[in-house]
Protein backbone atom coordinates (compact mmCIF):
# COMPACT_ATOMS: atom_id res chain seq x y z
CA UNK A 1 0.00 0.00 0.00
CA UNK A 2 1.47 3.41 -0.95
CA UNK A 3 2.21 5.65 2.04
CA UNK A 4 -0.22 8.45 2.86
CA UNK A 5 0.80 11.98 1.93
CA UNK A 6 1.31 14.57 4.65
CA UNK A 7 -1.80 16.41 3.38
CA UNK A 8 -4.07 13.38 3.68
CA UNK A 9 -6.38 13.96 6.65
CA UNK A 10 -7.37 10.30 6.74
CA UNK A 11 -4.40 9.40 8.89
CA UNK A 12 -4.09 5.90 10.40
CA UNK A 13 -5.51 7.15 13.71
CA UNK A 14 -8.49 8.82 11.98
CA UNK A 15 -9.19 5.62 10.05
CA UNK A 16 -8.91 3.57 13.22
CA UNK A 17 -11.25 5.81 15.25
CA UNK A 18 -13.85 6.18 12.47
CA UNK A 19 -13.91 2.45 11.89
CA UNK A 20 -14.23 1.79 15.62
CA UNK A 21 -17.20 4.17 15.92
CA UNK A 22 -19.01 2.46 13.04
CA UNK A 23 -18.45 -0.92 14.69
CA UNK A 24 -19.52 0.62 18.03
CA UNK A 25 -23.05 1.18 16.81
CA UNK A 26 -23.49 -1.71 14.40
CA UNK A 27 -22.17 -4.29 16.88
CA UNK A 28 -23.70 -2.56 19.90
CA UNK A 29 -27.18 -2.90 18.42
CA UNK A 30 -26.44 -6.44 17.31
CA UNK A 31 -25.39 -7.47 20.83
CA UNK A 32 -28.67 -6.09 22.21
CA UNK A 33 -30.83 -8.49 20.18
CA UNK A 34 -31.24 -10.72 23.25
CA UNK A 35 -33.03 -7.89 25.06
CA UNK A 36 -35.81 -7.88 22.46
CA UNK A 37 -36.57 -11.61 22.72
CA UNK A 38 -39.02 -11.71 25.63
CA UNK A 39 -41.00 -8.52 24.89
CA UNK A 40 -41.41 -9.43 21.23
CA UNK A 41 -42.46 -13.01 22.05
CA UNK A 42 -45.03 -11.63 24.48
CA UNK A 43 -46.45 -9.05 22.04
CA UNK A 44 -46.41 -10.84 18.68
CA UNK A 45 -48.99 -13.59 18.33
CA UNK A 46 -47.49 -16.93 17.33
CA UNK A 47 -43.89 -15.87 17.99
CA UNK A 48 -41.97 -18.31 20.21
CA UNK A 49 -38.42 -18.40 21.51
CA UNK A 50 -37.60 -20.93 18.81
CA UNK A 51 -38.95 -18.73 16.01
CA UNK A 52 -37.26 -15.63 17.43
CA UNK A 53 -34.01 -17.58 17.74
CA UNK A 54 -34.41 -18.78 14.16
CA UNK A 55 -34.77 -15.18 12.90
CA UNK A 56 -31.59 -14.12 14.70
CA UNK A 57 -29.88 -17.29 13.45
CA UNK A 58 -30.78 -16.29 9.88
CA UNK A 59 -29.39 -12.83 10.64
CA UNK A 60 -26.08 -14.39 11.59
CA UNK A 61 -25.83 -16.67 8.57
CA UNK A 62 -26.72 -13.82 6.18
CA UNK A 63 -24.10 -11.71 7.91
CA UNK A 64 -21.51 -14.38 7.22
CA UNK A 65 -22.43 -14.79 3.55
CA UNK A 66 -22.59 -11.05 2.85
CA UNK A 67 -19.26 -10.44 4.64
CA UNK A 68 -17.42 -12.23 1.82
CA UNK A 69 -19.29 -10.34 -0.90
CA UNK A 70 -18.99 -6.90 0.72
CA UNK A 71 -15.37 -7.59 1.63
CA UNK A 72 -14.59 -8.31 -2.02
CA UNK A 73 -16.33 -5.08 -3.12
CA UNK A 74 -14.52 -3.04 -0.46
CA UNK A 75 -11.12 -4.48 -1.43
CA UNK A 76 -11.71 -3.77 -5.10
CA UNK A 77 -13.63 -0.47 -5.11
CA UNK A 78 -13.11 0.99 -1.62
CA UNK A 79 -14.98 0.72 1.65
CA UNK A 80 -16.76 4.09 1.82
CA UNK A 81 -19.76 3.31 -0.39
CA UNK A 82 -20.04 -0.23 0.99
CA UNK A 83 -20.22 1.10 4.55
CA UNK A 84 -22.73 3.84 3.72
CA UNK A 85 -25.06 1.53 1.82
CA UNK A 86 -24.89 -1.09 4.54
CA UNK A 87 -25.83 1.45 7.22
CA UNK A 88 -28.95 2.40 5.23
CA UNK A 89 -29.90 -1.26 4.86
CA UNK A 90 -29.32 -1.80 8.60
CA UNK A 91 -31.71 1.07 9.40
CA UNK A 92 -34.36 -0.40 7.09
CA UNK A 93 -34.02 -3.76 8.81
CA UNK A 94 -34.47 -2.25 12.28
CA UNK A 95 -37.54 -0.34 11.10
CA UNK A 96 -38.90 -3.56 9.61
CA UNK A 97 -38.44 -5.34 12.94
CA UNK A 98 -40.43 -2.60 14.66
CA UNK A 99 -43.48 -3.26 12.45
CA UNK A 100 -43.11 -7.05 12.29
CA UNK A 101 -46.31 -8.90 13.18
CA UNK A 102 -45.31 -12.49 12.44
CA UNK A 103 -42.37 -14.88 12.55
CA UNK A 104 -41.96 -14.59 8.79
CA UNK A 105 -41.82 -10.78 8.88
CA UNK A 106 -39.30 -10.88 11.72
CA UNK A 107 -37.13 -13.34 9.79
CA UNK A 108 -37.18 -11.23 6.62
CA UNK A 109 -36.37 -7.97 8.39
CA UNK A 110 -34.41 -8.76 11.55
CA UNK A 111 -32.97 -11.86 9.92
CA UNK A 112 -32.29 -11.28 6.22
CA UNK A 113 -32.05 -7.47 5.91
CA UNK A 114 -30.06 -6.78 9.06
CA UNK A 115 -27.89 -9.82 8.45
CA UNK A 116 -26.91 -8.62 4.97
CA UNK A 117 -26.28 -5.11 6.28
CA UNK A 118 -23.99 -6.33 9.06
CA UNK A 119 -21.74 -7.91 6.46
CA UNK A 120 -20.87 -4.46 5.14
CA UNK A 121 -20.61 -2.32 8.28
CA UNK A 122 -18.94 -4.49 10.87
CA UNK A 123 -15.59 -6.14 11.48
CA UNK A 124 -14.71 -7.60 8.05
CA UNK A 125 -14.73 -4.43 5.93
CA UNK A 126 -13.27 -2.31 8.73
CA UNK A 127 -10.42 -4.81 9.21
CA UNK A 128 -9.31 -4.42 5.61
CA UNK A 129 -9.19 -0.61 5.80
CA UNK A 130 -7.37 -0.57 9.14
CA UNK A 131 -4.93 -3.25 7.97
CA UNK A 132 -4.02 -1.33 4.81
CA UNK A 133 -3.66 1.95 6.70
CA UNK A 134 -0.86 0.58 8.91
CA UNK A 135 2.55 -0.89 8.02
CA UNK A 136 3.18 -4.58 8.78
CA UNK A 137 5.22 -3.87 11.91
CA UNK A 138 2.29 -1.93 13.45
CA UNK A 139 -0.62 -3.88 11.96
CA UNK A 140 -1.28 -6.33 14.81
CA UNK A 141 -1.25 -3.54 17.38
CA UNK A 142 -3.63 -1.48 15.20
CA UNK A 143 -6.02 -4.42 14.84
CA UNK A 144 -5.90 -4.96 18.60
CA UNK A 145 -6.72 -1.32 19.32
CA UNK A 146 -9.39 -1.25 16.62
CA UNK A 147 -11.02 -4.33 18.10
CA UNK A 148 -10.93 -2.89 21.61
CA UNK A 149 -12.41 0.47 20.58
CA UNK A 150 -15.01 -1.23 18.41
CA UNK A 151 -16.04 -3.42 21.32
CA UNK A 152 -16.80 -0.36 23.46
CA UNK A 153 -20.16 0.05 21.72
CA UNK A 154 -21.61 -2.90 23.56
CA UNK A 155 -20.82 -1.21 26.88
CA UNK A 156 -22.93 1.89 26.33
CA UNK A 157 -25.44 0.58 23.77
CA UNK A 158 -26.75 -2.28 25.93
CA UNK A 159 -27.93 -0.08 28.83
CA UNK A 160 -29.15 2.59 26.39
CA UNK A 161 -31.30 0.12 24.43
CA UNK A 162 -32.54 -1.56 27.63
CA UNK A 163 -33.58 1.86 28.95
CA UNK A 164 -35.44 2.57 25.70
CA UNK A 165 -37.25 -0.76 25.86
CA UNK A 166 -38.32 -0.22 29.47
CA UNK A 167 -39.32 3.42 29.07
CA UNK A 168 -40.74 3.58 25.52
CA UNK A 169 -41.20 -0.04 24.43
CA UNK A 170 -39.31 -2.35 22.11
CA UNK A 171 -40.71 -0.78 18.94
CA UNK A 172 -39.40 2.69 19.80
CA UNK A 173 -36.04 1.20 20.83
CA UNK A 174 -35.70 -0.32 17.35
CA UNK A 175 -36.59 2.99 15.67
CA UNK A 176 -34.00 4.82 17.77
CA UNK A 177 -31.43 2.26 16.63
CA UNK A 178 -32.44 2.84 13.00
CA UNK A 179 -31.88 6.60 13.35
CA UNK A 180 -28.46 6.03 14.89
CA UNK A 181 -27.39 3.84 11.97
CA UNK A 182 -28.38 6.59 9.52
CA UNK A 183 -26.36 9.18 11.45
CA UNK A 184 -23.22 7.02 11.43
CA UNK A 185 -23.10 7.12 7.62
CA UNK A 186 -21.01 10.32 7.73
CA UNK A 187 -18.12 8.33 9.21
CA UNK A 188 -17.85 6.35 5.98
CA UNK A 189 -16.09 9.39 4.44
CA UNK A 190 -13.01 8.59 6.51
CA UNK A 191 -12.94 5.03 5.16
CA UNK A 192 -12.77 5.80 1.42
CA UNK A 193 -8.99 5.13 1.12
CA UNK A 194 -8.14 7.66 -1.65
CA UNK A 195 -4.45 7.09 -0.85
CA UNK A 196 -4.62 3.40 -1.92
CA UNK A 197 -3.62 2.47 -5.47
CA UNK A 198 -6.11 -0.34 -6.05
CA UNK A 199 -4.64 -1.25 -9.41
CA UNK A 200 -1.34 -2.12 -7.71
CA UNK A 201 -3.16 -4.07 -5.00
CA UNK A 202 -4.98 -6.42 -7.33
CA UNK A 203 -2.78 -6.64 -10.42
CA UNK A 204 -1.00 -9.83 -9.36
CA UNK A 205 -4.08 -11.87 -8.49
CA UNK A 206 -7.84 -11.75 -8.99
CA UNK A 207 -10.27 -11.91 -6.08
CA UNK A 208 -11.50 -15.35 -7.10
CA UNK A 209 -7.94 -16.65 -7.41
CA UNK A 210 -7.04 -15.25 -3.98
CA UNK A 211 -10.11 -16.84 -2.39
CA UNK A 212 -9.48 -20.17 -4.12
CA UNK A 213 -5.87 -20.10 -2.93
CA UNK A 214 -7.00 -19.47 0.66
CA UNK A 215 -9.52 -22.33 0.52
CA UNK A 216 -6.67 -24.61 -0.58
CA UNK A 217 -4.70 -23.81 2.57
CA UNK A 218 -5.33 -26.03 5.58
CA UNK A 219 -4.55 -23.21 8.00
CA UNK A 220 -7.30 -21.03 6.51
CA UNK A 221 -9.85 -23.84 6.84
CA UNK A 222 -8.76 -24.42 10.44
CA UNK A 223 -9.29 -20.73 11.18
CA UNK A 224 -12.77 -20.93 9.66
CA UNK A 225 -13.54 -23.98 11.79
CA UNK A 226 -12.24 -22.40 14.98
CA UNK A 227 -14.15 -19.20 14.35
CA UNK A 228 -17.30 -21.33 14.01
CA UNK A 229 -16.96 -22.14 17.70
CA UNK A 230 -16.40 -18.50 18.62
CA UNK A 231 -19.66 -17.53 16.94
CA UNK A 232 -21.56 -20.39 18.55
CA UNK A 233 -20.40 -19.46 22.04
CA UNK A 234 -20.72 -15.67 22.07
CA UNK A 235 -24.07 -15.51 20.26
CA UNK A 236 -25.61 -18.25 22.40
CA UNK A 237 -24.56 -16.37 25.54
CA UNK A 238 -25.42 -12.90 24.22
CA UNK A 239 -28.93 -13.83 23.03
CA UNK A 240 -29.99 -16.36 25.66
CA UNK A 241 -28.31 -15.15 28.87
CA UNK A 242 -31.05 -12.57 29.63
CA UNK A 243 -33.80 -15.18 29.22
CA UNK A 244 -31.79 -17.77 31.20
CA UNK A 245 -31.38 -15.41 34.15
CA UNK A 246 -34.97 -14.15 34.20
CA UNK A 247 -36.20 -17.76 33.96
CA UNK A 248 -34.25 -18.35 37.17
CA UNK A 249 -36.19 -15.55 38.84
CA UNK A 250 -33.55 -12.85 38.50
CA UNK A 251 -34.35 -9.25 37.60
CA UNK A 252 -33.78 -8.16 34.01
CA UNK A 253 -31.47 -5.43 35.32
CA UNK A 254 -29.07 -8.16 36.47
CA UNK A 255 -28.90 -9.45 32.91
CA UNK A 256 -28.38 -5.94 31.55
CA UNK A 257 -25.62 -5.30 34.08
CA UNK A 258 -24.03 -8.65 33.21
CA UNK A 259 -23.96 -7.83 29.50
CA UNK A 260 -22.59 -4.38 30.29
CA UNK A 261 -19.80 -6.01 32.32
CA UNK A 262 -19.13 -8.35 29.41
CA UNK A 263 -18.85 -5.29 27.21
CA UNK A 264 -16.43 -3.31 29.34
CA UNK A 265 -14.14 -6.24 30.15
CA UNK A 266 -14.29 -7.17 26.47
CA UNK A 267 -12.66 -3.83 25.64
CA UNK A 268 -9.64 -4.58 27.78
CA UNK A 269 -9.58 -8.28 26.93
CA UNK A 270 -9.68 -7.67 23.19
CA UNK A 271 -6.86 -5.14 23.41
CA UNK A 272 -4.69 -7.23 25.76
CA UNK A 273 -5.01 -10.50 23.84
CA UNK A 274 -4.58 -8.67 20.53
CA UNK A 275 -1.35 -7.08 21.74
CA UNK A 276 -0.06 -10.46 22.88
CA UNK A 277 -0.43 -11.54 19.27
CA UNK A 278 2.50 -9.26 18.40
CA UNK A 279 4.70 -11.19 20.86
CA UNK A 280 3.54 -14.81 20.87
CA UNK A 281 2.19 -17.32 18.33
CA UNK A 282 -1.40 -16.32 17.64
CA UNK A 283 -2.59 -19.91 17.19
CA UNK A 284 -1.47 -20.82 20.73
CA UNK A 285 -3.15 -17.75 22.18
CA UNK A 286 -6.38 -18.67 20.40
CA UNK A 287 -6.21 -22.23 21.73
CA UNK A 288 -5.74 -20.89 25.26
CA UNK A 289 -8.70 -18.53 24.93
CA UNK A 290 -11.04 -21.39 24.01
CA UNK A 291 -9.83 -23.57 26.88
CA UNK A 292 -10.41 -20.69 29.30
CA UNK A 293 -13.92 -20.14 27.92
CA UNK A 294 -14.77 -23.77 28.66
CA UNK A 295 -13.48 -23.45 32.22
CA UNK A 296 -15.47 -20.24 32.82
CA UNK A 297 -18.73 -21.71 31.49
CA UNK A 298 -18.45 -24.91 33.53
CA UNK A 299 -17.61 -22.91 36.66
CA UNK A 300 -20.68 -20.71 36.08
CA UNK A 301 -22.90 -23.79 35.92
CA UNK A 302 -21.30 -25.41 38.97
CA UNK A 303 -21.48 -22.40 41.31
CA UNK A 304 -24.86 -21.57 42.92
CA UNK A 305 -26.55 -18.81 40.94
CA UNK A 306 -26.53 -15.34 42.51
CA UNK A 307 -26.00 -11.75 41.44
CA UNK A 308 -22.34 -12.09 42.36
CA UNK A 309 -21.81 -15.31 40.41
CA UNK A 310 -23.48 -13.76 37.36
CA UNK A 311 -21.27 -10.68 37.54
CA UNK A 312 -18.14 -12.78 38.08
CA UNK A 313 -19.07 -14.89 35.04
CA UNK A 314 -19.68 -11.76 32.97
CA UNK A 315 -16.31 -10.27 33.87
CA UNK A 316 -14.45 -13.52 33.15
CA UNK A 317 -16.19 -14.35 29.86
CA UNK A 318 -16.01 -10.69 28.80
CA UNK A 319 -12.22 -10.80 28.98
CA UNK A 320 -12.37 -13.62 26.42
CA UNK A 321 -15.35 -12.37 24.40
CA UNK A 322 -14.02 -10.83 21.17
CA UNK A 323 -10.39 -11.43 22.03
CA UNK A 324 -10.32 -13.88 19.13
CA UNK A 325 -11.04 -11.15 16.55
CA UNK A 326 -7.69 -9.29 16.35
CA UNK A 327 -5.79 -12.57 16.63
CA UNK A 328 -7.79 -14.29 13.90
CA UNK A 329 -7.72 -11.30 11.54
CA UNK A 330 -4.05 -10.81 12.36
CA UNK A 331 -3.36 -14.39 11.27
CA UNK A 332 -5.25 -13.86 8.00
CA UNK A 333 -3.19 -10.71 7.29
CA UNK A 334 0.04 -12.41 8.34
CA UNK A 335 -0.49 -15.49 6.18
CA UNK A 336 -2.16 -13.97 3.09
CA UNK A 337 -1.24 -10.25 3.13
CA UNK A 338 -3.61 -7.26 2.96
CA UNK A 339 -4.57 -6.98 -0.71
CA UNK A 340 -7.73 -9.00 -0.16
CA UNK A 341 -7.87 -8.76 3.62
CA UNK A 342 -11.52 -7.66 3.84
CA UNK A 343 -12.65 -10.54 1.62
CA UNK A 344 -10.53 -13.21 3.30
CA UNK A 345 -11.42 -11.93 6.78
CA UNK A 346 -15.04 -12.10 5.62
CA UNK A 347 -14.51 -15.71 4.54
CA UNK A 348 -13.23 -16.66 7.97
CA UNK A 349 -16.07 -14.68 9.51
CA UNK A 350 -18.53 -16.78 7.52
CA UNK A 351 -17.43 -19.69 9.70
CA UNK A 352 -18.09 -17.52 12.76
CA UNK A 353 -21.60 -16.81 11.56
CA UNK A 354 -22.33 -20.45 10.80
CA UNK A 355 -21.50 -21.05 14.43
CA UNK A 356 -23.67 -18.09 15.44
CA UNK A 357 -26.57 -19.63 13.53
CA UNK A 358 -26.13 -22.92 15.35
CA UNK A 359 -25.60 -21.28 18.75
CA UNK A 360 -28.63 -19.00 18.76
CA UNK A 361 -30.99 -21.53 17.17
CA UNK A 362 -29.71 -24.39 19.34
CA UNK A 363 -30.39 -22.39 22.49
CA UNK A 364 -34.01 -21.72 21.59
CA UNK A 365 -34.68 -25.20 20.20
CA UNK A 366 -33.17 -27.05 23.17
CA UNK A 367 -35.04 -24.81 25.59
CA UNK A 368 -38.39 -25.46 23.88
CA UNK A 369 -37.57 -29.19 23.85
CA UNK A 370 -36.31 -29.59 27.42
CA UNK A 371 -37.64 -26.41 29.11
CA UNK A 372 -34.07 -25.79 30.27
CA UNK A 373 -30.84 -24.25 28.98
CA UNK A 374 -28.60 -26.77 30.77
CA UNK A 375 -27.84 -29.01 27.78
CA UNK A 376 -27.18 -25.99 25.56
CA UNK A 377 -24.68 -24.62 28.10
CA UNK A 378 -22.83 -27.95 28.25
CA UNK A 379 -22.66 -28.24 24.46
CA UNK A 380 -21.32 -24.68 24.28
CA UNK A 381 -18.60 -25.51 26.81
CA UNK A 382 -17.57 -28.72 25.03
CA UNK A 383 -17.05 -26.87 21.75
CA UNK A 384 -14.35 -24.79 23.43
CA UNK A 385 -12.07 -27.83 23.76
CA UNK A 386 -12.70 -28.71 20.12
CA UNK A 387 -11.68 -25.19 19.03
CA UNK A 388 -8.47 -25.33 21.06
CA UNK A 389 -7.47 -28.56 19.30
CA UNK A 390 -8.31 -27.13 15.87
CA UNK A 391 -6.11 -24.04 16.26
CA UNK A 392 -2.96 -25.83 17.39
CA UNK A 393 -1.67 -27.08 13.97
CA UNK A 394 -2.15 -23.76 12.11
CA UNK A 395 0.94 -22.69 10.13
CA UNK A 396 1.58 -18.98 10.78
CA UNK A 397 4.33 -18.59 8.15
CA UNK A 398 3.33 -16.06 5.43
CA UNK A 399 2.15 -17.85 2.31
CA UNK A 400 4.43 -15.80 0.05
CA UNK A 401 7.45 -16.84 2.11
CA UNK A 402 6.41 -20.48 1.97
CA UNK A 403 6.04 -20.31 -1.81
CA UNK A 404 9.47 -18.70 -2.08
CA UNK A 405 11.07 -21.39 0.07
CA UNK A 406 9.35 -24.13 -1.94
CA UNK A 407 10.64 -22.59 -5.17
CA UNK A 408 14.20 -22.40 -3.82
CA UNK A 409 14.02 -26.01 -2.63
CA UNK A 410 12.76 -27.14 -6.03
CA UNK A 411 15.52 -25.23 -7.80
CA UNK A 412 18.15 -26.70 -5.48
CA UNK A 413 16.85 -30.20 -6.15
CA UNK A 414 16.98 -29.73 -9.93
CA UNK A 415 20.32 -30.92 -11.41
CA UNK A 416 22.31 -28.19 -13.13
CA UNK A 417 22.33 -28.47 -16.93
CA UNK A 418 25.86 -28.46 -18.40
Amino acid sequence: TPPMTSKEWRSPIVVLIAGALIVNLSMGIRHAMGLFQKPMVMDIEGLTRSSYSFAIAVQNIMWGVSSIFFGMLADKYGAGKVLAGSCVLYALGLWGMSVADSSLMLTLTGGVLIGIAQGGCTVGVITGVVGRAHPPEKRQQALALSGALGAAGQFYMMPFIAWNIQSAGWKMALLVGACMMLIVIVLAIAMTEPYVDRASLVKTQSASAAFKEALGERSYLLLVTGYFVCGLQVVFIGVHLPAYLTDKGMNLNVAVMALALVAITNIFGTYWWGMQGAKYPKRKLLALIYVLRTVVILAFLAIPLSNYSVYAFAIAIGGLWLSTVPLTNGLVAQIFGVSYLSMLAGGVFFGHQLGSFVGVWMGGALFDLTKSYTIAWLVTAAFGIFAAIVHWPINETPLAKRREEELKAAQAATPAVA
